[in-house]
């Protein structure tokens, strides 16, 4: 039997990734509603043909399909459960996406919250970028109920043209948590490869034609990711994740905390992992 189509949805969070994935969204006929807390977020939108809503509730009332796209895991709580949050406008059997990069443990705890309600939860935490997102080039890494997910893939498909499943509720922030582990690992080699490149008088753009072509080619050196260029608050954040996680499940990822430790470093120092890394 086929799935019906999702023909609404709502997005809360209106950044830069928000913005576009409803802009997405929209573009492909989907009849879309949008919140934040800031107004000049949403009527940006308006010309995009996102209905204005004034709460998370009202946004998400009468959609099939919520997609939560704020900064922090409180955020998400509070979109989803406090006043005027999703899980008051909804209907029972509403999909909800959280595609905020939160923790595992909090998006099982809010999987099962959101079950309770009669809504449907899934985590959809996405990954490359404001670039990729503008250009509707995101990847998702996907958890949660596998039919509600195949039903949401051609909505998602608008914003992502990468779309992963990896198990049950949790699932896609685990696959989110890891690759920001991988990423930061990869940005703070290239800066201190190049650097000790430098050191020794080696063109750091020659070094870097050099290493793509090597076994060290990675994402980060491809797109010249660096840290002068990336928002402080998620790098810290992310390593938290995955430490506090790493905690829970007593496993030991010594690398992980030396990455921390750098990352909270640098942006204490404010400085700037720069050069070639942030030439375009």
């Amino acid at each position: 039997m086929t799935q019906q189509a999702i023909g609404s949805a709502a997005v809360i969070g209106l950044g830069k990734m928000g913005s576009a994935v409803a802009r997405h969204l929209a573009g492909a006929g989907i009849h879309v509603a949008g919140f934040d807390i800031e107004p000049a977020a949403i009527s940006r939108l308006k010309s995009s043909g996102v209905r204005a809503a004034v709460s998370a509730a009202d946004a998400a009332k009468g959609c099939d399909l919520v997609i939560v796209l704020t900064a922090f895991e409180e955020q998400v709580a509070d979109v989803l459960f406090g006043s005027d949050g999703v899980s008051e406008g909804a209907a029972k059997g509403t999909i909800v996406g959280v595609a905020s990069t939160i923790s595992p443990s909090a998006m099982r705890a809010f999987a099962e919250r959101l079950e309770k309600s009669g809504l449907i939860p899934l985590d959809i935490p996405l990954c490359r970028g404001e670039p990729a997102a503008e250009a509707g080039k995101l990847l998702i890494t996907g958890g949660g109920d596998k039919t509600a997910f195949e039903r949401c893939r051609p909505a998602f498909a608008t914003f992502a043209n990468d779309i992963y499943h990896l198990g049950p509720a949790g699932s896609g922030q685990v696959g989110k948590m890891v690759n920001n582990l991988i990423l930061w690992a990869c940005l703070i080699g290239n800066h201190e490869g190049l650097a000790l490149g430098e050191k020794f008088g080696i063109d750091p753009e020659a070094m870097r034609d050099m290493l793509l072509a090597s076994s060290a080619d990675n994402w980060a050196l491809r797109e010249r990711i660096n840290f002068g260029g990336m928002p402080w608050p998620w790098a810290e954040k992310d390593m938290m994740i995955v430490l506090q996680e790493a905690d829970h499940m007593r496993i030991a990822l010594p690398l992980s905390g030396t990455l921390k430790e750098v990352v909270k470093g640098v942006k204490l120092s404010r400085g700037d992992f720069s050069g070639v890394l942030a030439k375009h």
